[in-house]
């Protein structure tokens, strides 16, 4: 039997949190979130995460690339 492929970790965001709440229930630093989550960073402002919104808590795996 082939061994599952690893899932990097991730987290939907809270109804209302925004990157500074999430930063800190996830026990991340918000520039580290911000750099693993370009698709959401890089929304227009006002940036506003939705509860549908999937945001990595750890970077990229080597063999992610």
């Amino acid at each position: 039997m082939k061994t599952p492929e690893p899932v990097r970790r991730y987290v939907h965001p809270e109804p209302g949190e925004d990157w500074p709440a999430l930063a800190q229930r996830v026990g991340s630093a918000l520039a580290a979130l911000q750099s693993w989550n370009p698709h959401l960073a890089i929304r227009p402002p006002p940036v506003v995460l939705t509860p549908i919104d999937v945001v990595f808590v750890e970077p990229p795996r080597p063999d992610d690339a």
